[in-house]
């Protein structure tokens, strides 16, 4: 993004910061990655929706990205914008028909801060989330889940700007949910999302809450920095096990590690840099497919160019 003037309309259309050629290294979870043309933190939806439609006008491609808890930018950087949706933070709750309740939150809202509101109102239902990284517009985009519940399984419908910065609401009967996936629109952004949750007690919420809690401890490499789950798990076997029973656990390229805790997940024990991650990805794919015969497919997502001389 050489174009001086398009950088100036951009800084005076976005109050939440413009950030140009950022290393994604400081913002991914793992901490890898190139440097992005740009970085755009929207405070509002009115401001993102704004933005959608200025940078589709200008020509400039852009991805929306919540807080980089899954994605892998390439050691050559992102040509284009990234739009950050972890200004757009409004959340509550409000009453329905019943014992039913309605938590809403816009998509940078982390995960964690949904589970504490249901926590703190007695409701059941949002407590799998517990411990997921990320935010809601990423959980909502890849329908997250754990312990036998996915977003599909809570979402009263969803708040979407589209590339001409139009937005729209869309209830739970029109989203096509699937694993790890929620069919939307290729310039579709989500935005804000509603939760149908039950009262219950307090007692027992937190309780499933605390149980979560030292599952995830016991069982994940929470003291390196990781990208959360690398795959998808196929079908009824967990790709965590198919990794493990390949004995890949402990296979290092560079600073990037298959963890010896958890064999789904690939952690930065030092300086590892987007090459060595991905490397590691494609070795693991090809160990396990020779062992098992069973492509794993990726729940993390990988942008990006490719780093030049590479």
């Amino acid at each position: 993004m050489d174009n001086t003037l398009l950088k100036e309309k951009l800084k005076n259309l976005v109050a939440g910061g413009v950030l140009f050629d950022e290393p994604m290294s400081l913002h991914t979870s793992i901490g890898v990655g190139g440097k992005a043309d740009v970085l755009i933190f929207p405070k509002n939806i009115e401001e993102l929706a704004g933005v959608v439609a200025f940078l589709r006008e200008a020509g400039v491609v852009y991805l929306p990205v919540g807080n980089c808890t899954n994605l892998i930018v390439r050691d050559g950087g992102f040509r284009g914008a990234l739009i950050s949706l972890t200004g757009l933070r409004e959340k509550g709750f409000e009453p329905l028909e019943g014992d039913s309740v309605c938590i809403y939150a816009e998509a940078g809202v982390p995960l964690s801060e949904v589970v504490g509101i249901s926590v703190d109102a007695s409701l059941t239902g949002m407590e799998f989330c517990t411990g997921i990284p990320g935010s809601v517009g990423g959980g909502i985009r890849m329908n997250a889940g754990a312990y036998g519940r996915e977003m599909k399984d809570v979402v009263k419908g969803i708040t979407m700007i589209n590339g001409t910065g139009r937005v729209r609401y869309v209830g739970r009967e029109e989203l096509r949910f699937a694993y790890r996936h929620l069919d939307l629109p290729e310039d579709a952004v989500v935005v804000r999302a509603e939760f149908l949750l039950q009262r219950g007690s307090r007692e027992l919420v937190q309780s499933r809450v605390n149980e979560i809690i030292a599952l995830r401890k016991a069982k994940h490499p929470l003291q390196y920095q990781s990208a959360g789950s690398v795959f998808k798990n196929p079908g009824t076997v967990p790709a965590g096990r198919l990794v493990e029973e390949a004995g890949l656990k402990g296979l290092r390229i560079g600073d990037a590690m298959v963890s010896k805790e958890h064999g789904n997940f690939i952690i930065n024990v030092g300086k590892a840099r987007a090459g060595d991650v991905i490397a590691l990805i494609e070795r693991v794919e090809k160990e396990v497919f020779l062992a098992r015969g069973i492509r794993l497919e990726r729940e993390v997502k990988i942008i990006g160019e490719e780093e030049r001389g590479s």
